[in-house]
């Protein structure tokens, strides 16, 4: 499918797939005990992953970790708190940023270690037709969190910083880069089939001149570029949220992705419209039509498969999938998508 070929019906996976939604991740969760012992456990971390395959037989799985793992690996404060999610030790300036570890220092994956015993595990455990994942997060959305010390709607801490020292936030971009590139590619060799890396916040850039390459795809195209030096066909796909239309049509062209993740708000039927038939897209189901369920979640998936109909199209939603969804909807999602 990565390679440009339609299948009917498409292949399908969620994004946030194994998580709050299952009562078996739930239960796994709580014999962890902290998020990150959740993410730096292998054994566990291979539970998680593997449940919603056994449940929903999904065509794809997608490692269990978490974006800012990198972070914590570059000596950052992180920790998760339940009900408010991720805190970090912010990045409020330079003092910060040099205390960090430098691109370099191999104590940075050794902390990462167990992610990559995670990869191996799962791929040993997984029926051979189904594909796996990996992932990190691009580098403005990782730097935003980094920053701001926590997700804001608006990113005014990572947005206030780059437009004062502008030249601190590019190196930080530039530490991810590096880093991040090397992550991939140590997730490809642990046994990855396809990695997806996640710009969760496209649509909230810095202004001024064209933000979306400076901050986004620019850096998301090197380390693109340096995966593919070692993993020459490397299958990434590229999740740009928030970017919108124009903005999703970029993401294969300037990054040389080899597939883009298209969030909800996008005319699914206008963007493939525009993009060349070999384009492969991915997702689009809005995430509250899956809670919803009923005829609108039929009409939503018939929708989708019509606007992709012959085209190479990865069935997804257009952002994560909630805590609240019922499980009856997931299954309801998938009789749907498979009856066509």
């Amino acid at each position: 499918m990565l390679s440009g070929e339609a299948i009917s019906p498409p292949p399908a996976w969620m994004m946030r797939q194994a998580g709050r939604y299952l009562p078996e991740y739930r239960e796994t969760r709580a014999q962890a005990g902290s998020f990150l012992d959740l993410c730096y456990n292998p054994a566990f971390a291979t539970e998680v992953t593997l449940q919603p395959i056994r449940r929903f037989g999904f065509e794809a799985s997608i490692l269990f970790s978490d974006i800012l793992v990198v972070p914590h690996a570059l000596g950052q404060g992180v920790r998760f708190v339940e009900g408010e999610g991720p805190q970090l030790d912010a990045m409020a300036g330079r003092a910060e940023f040099d205390r960090l570890r430098e691109a370099e220092d191999p104590t940075i994956f050794s902390h990462l270690a167990p992610v990559f015993e995670a990869v191996s595990s799962i791929r040993a455990a997984l029926p051979h037709e189904t594909t796996l994942l990996g992932f990190c997060g691009a580098p403005w959305t990782v730097a935003s969190y980094m920053i701001g010390g926590r997700g804001t709607p608006d990113l005014a801490p990572a947005r206030a910083l780059a437009g004062a020292d502008p030249e601190l936030v590019e190196s930080l971009i530039d530490r991810l880069v590096q880093v991040q590139t090397e992550y991939l590619i140590r997730q490809f060799q642990a046994g990855a089939d396809a990695v997806q890396i996640f710009e969760s916040h496209a649509g909230v850039l810095p202004e001024g001149g064209d933000s979306l390459a400076r901050w986004s795809l620019l850096p998301i195209a090197r380390m693109i570029q340096g995966v593919r030096k070692h993993v020459p066909d490397a299958k990434i796909i590229v999740f740009c949220r928030g970017s919108g239309l124009d903005g999703h049509m970029r993401v294969v062209p300037e990054t040389g992705a080899s597939a883009v993740g298209v969030d909800w708000s996008v005319d699914l039927a206008a963007l493939r419209a525009r993009l060349p038939e070999t384009t492969v897209t991915q997702g689009n189901l809005h995430p509250e039509t899956l809670i919803e369920g009923g005829v609108a979640l039929d009409a939503e998936v018939d929708g989708i498969l019509e606007a992709t109909r012959g085209l190479p199209h990865i069935f997804n939603l257009g952002h994560g999938i909630t805590p609240q969804t019922p499980i009856v909807h997931v299954e309801q999602m998938l009789a749907r998508l498979r009856r066509k």
